[in-house]
């Protein structure tokens, strides 16, 4: 019996995916629930699992394609003895001279059962449906055809071209120097949101640096009997989660966020913390992070981070905060201007901590010292809370026990 393979529920105000690779080709068997094809919507990349043991009978659907929720992706023959469809490879990659006898889709073959996105490009782009190879499973031009007829580059026409030969002191063009990826549905989310936050909110960044040498004192001193207690090693960021708790109970705007023409404020404490991935930066949160222990925050900051590189948070893991964190310095950055986290109205930027002459008590010391970045929106956040905020993190991380004595 044939079993089916949709697309499923995809999360909250999710509902289109693209095909990102096929982790079984057809012919293959496959086990229950073992992952038949990887989707990547615009938060986070997920697995597809066989819904029963069998073969993968046919792959409707080819990698690079968009799929919306519902859609039929594949058919699985349960059992051992299906024969297979051919393997999508070899529908996809047919020899090239193949495709020169086989007679070229009719005009409008292919145009006639174009999809809506697939049009709209080919309007925008000024390409004629009717030319352009059709891969879709129904002999239908999809949305990556016209991409793909798209980018052909024009050189290809060049020996038919009546266009003079560059002069000879133009730069030459050679094969390799240039290649055309098509971008991640995740990285063009990122790409939007980011645009988003700087056309909507009134970003402002303000700066401060804060002296590194307690903290770092007393990850010396308790590190081991930490780690063994507790299974994780104590790091630098779960100081800041805590530190940046005490400002955002001390300046609530910061913690609030803007719907409409109202200020919506928070009164809970769900931070952001930025991860750097393959696919792009995504800000798994930290739910309640107010009631988590240094321990716990560490433990959980570890967790989501190595889900995240491996692609397999859950789309609720990724919305709702109401503050952020990034440490650019990880990469070695000694400032920066971190760019808001819609709706979130703000963002700390962690940077390097590099040793600097500071004045100490009337003496110049070498102190390991970072910069730290607050950008904001203005439009609710006033100047005055906005410096008082990061006056408030360096005071907590320069004094960690204020953090236990609420000073």
């Amino acid at each position: 019996m044939a079993i089916e393979i949709k697309v499923p529920t995809l999360g909250e105000s999710v509902t289109e995916a693209t095909v990102a690779r096929w982790l079984k080709a057809a012919g293959e068997a496959v086990a229950a629930d073992e992952p038949l094809v990887e989707l990547e919507t615009d938060k986070v990349s997920l697995e597809v699992p066989a819904p029963a043991a069998g073969v993968l009978a046919e792959v409707l659907v080819a990698e690079g394609s968009d799929v919306a929720v519902g859609t039929l992706l594949g058919r699985i023959e349960e059992g051992t003895g299906a024969a297979p469809k051919a393997k999508p490879a070899e529908r996809k990659a047919e020899p090239a001279a193949t495709k020169a006898v086989a007679p070229a889709p009719a005009a409008g073959d292919g145009a006639a059962k174009a999809g809506p996105a697939a049009r709209k490009i080919a309007a925008e782009k000024g390409l004629d449906l009717a030319a352009v190879p059709p891969t879709g499973p129904k002999g239908n031009v999809t949305k990556g055809d016209v991409l793909a007829a798209e980018a052909k580059p024009a050189a290809a026409a060049a020996p038919a071209s009546p266009i003079p030969a560059p002069p000879a002191a133009a730069r030459p063009s050679a094969p390799g120097r240039e290649e055309r990826v098509r971008m991640t549905r995740l990285r063009k989310r990122i790409a939007e949101r980011l645009k988003e936050a700087q056309n909507t909110a009134a970003m402002l960044t303000t700066f401060n640096e804060v002296d590194m040498s307690t903290v770092m004192a007393l990850r010396t001193a308790y590190q081991d009997g930490f780690t063994k207690r507790h299974g994780v090693k104590l790091g630098f960021m779960s100081f800041f989660v805590k530190a940046c708790i005490e400002a955002l109970k001390a300046f609530p705007a910061v913690n609030a966020e803007i719907d409409g023409d109202e200020i919506v404020y928070k009164h809970f404490y769900d931070i952001g913390v930025a991860v750097s991935t393959d696919h792009g930066l995504v800000v798994p949160v930290l739910r309640d992070a107010d009631a988590l222990s240094l321990a716990e925050i560490e433990k959980r900051i570890g967790d989501l981070g190595k889900r995240a590189r491996e692609g397999k948070l859950a789309m609720d893991e990724l919305t709702g905060g109401t503050f952020s964190i990034t440490n650019g310095g990880i990469f070695g950055s000694l400032m920066s201007t971190p760019i808001l986290n819609p709706p979130q109205s703000g963002i700390l930027g962690m940077h390097k901590i590099q040793d600097r002459p500071m004045a100490v008590a009337g003496k110049v010391e070498i102190r390991p010292m970072m910069y730290l970045a607050l950008s904001y929106d203005h439009r609710i956040i006033d100047g005055r809370e906005a410096v008082s905020f990061l006056v408030r993190v360096k005071e907590c991380i320069e004094a960690p026990e204020r953090m236990l004595l609420d000073a």
